[in-house]
C-alpha cells in the first residue's frame, strides 16, 4: 500500500462524506428508518469519534508501541452514551473534517512505515498488520458512506409517499 495514495483517498472521502450530510434539515439528520438503524447524525459522529480514537490510535499503537495495549473502545456504545443525535450537525461534520485533517498530517509525518508490522492477542486468537488497520480505515470510510447513502434513500421513500420510485430503477 502506498501511503500518499491512502492519504489522498482519505481526503477525498472526507470531501464525499461532508457532500453527502451537507444541506440536510435537523430533523433528516436524527430520523432513523428503524430502531435497528443509526441515524445520518449518529453516523458522522461515530466517524468523528473512530478517527480520533480508533483508527488513528490503534495504527499508531501498531507502528510505534507494538507491545503495548491500545484503549478500550466502544463504538456501539457510544451512539447513546456520547448522546450523538442530539448534536448540532454542522458541528459533528467540522469536528470529523478536523479530526481527519488531524489524523492526514499524521500519517503524512510517518514516512515509511512498515505496513508488515504485527501485533497480537497474548492468547494467539488474532493478529493485524499495520497494513490492515491502514486498509481498514480507508475501508471503513466507504462502508459509512453506503450507510449514509441508503439514510437518503430511505428517507426519500418516506417523503415521496404514497407514490413510488421504481420507474428510478431497483434499490
Amino acid at each position: 500500500m502506498e501511503l500518499d495514495e491512502m492519504i489522498a483517498r482519505m481526503s477525498l472521502q472526507a470531501g464525499r462524506i461532508r457532500v453527502l450530510a451537507d444541506g440536510v434539515s435537523a430533523e433528516q439528520a436524527r430520523w432513523r428508518p428503524d430502531a435497528g438503524s443509526w441515524s445520518l447524525l449518529e453516523v458522522i459522529n461515530h466517524l468523528g469519534d473512530e478517527e480520533r480514537e480508533d483508527f488513528r490510535t490503534r495504527l499508531d499503537f501498531i507502528l510505534h508501541r507494538p507491545g503495548e495495549d491500545p484503549p478500550p473502545i466502544d463504538p456501539q456504545g457510544w451512539v447513546t452514551a456520547r448522546d450523538y443525535n442530539q448534536r448540532d450537525l454542522a458541528e459533528s461534520i467540522d469536528r470529523f473534517l478536523a479530526e481527519r485533517q488531524t489524523s492526514l498530517a499524521w500519517l503524512r509525518g510517518l514516512g515509511a512505515p512498515d505496513w508488515t508490522t504485527t501485533v497480537s492477542a497474548p492468547d494467539g486468537s488474532w493478529s493485524i498488520h499495520a497494513g490492515d488497520m491502514a486498509a481498514a480505515w480507508v475501508a471503513h470510510d466507504l462502508l459509512h458512506m453506503r450507510q449514509l447513502v441508503e439514510l437518503h434513500w430511505a428517507w426519500t421513500q418516506r417523503a415521496v409517499a404514497p407514490y413510488a420510485t421504481d420507474y428510478a430503477g431497483p434499490w
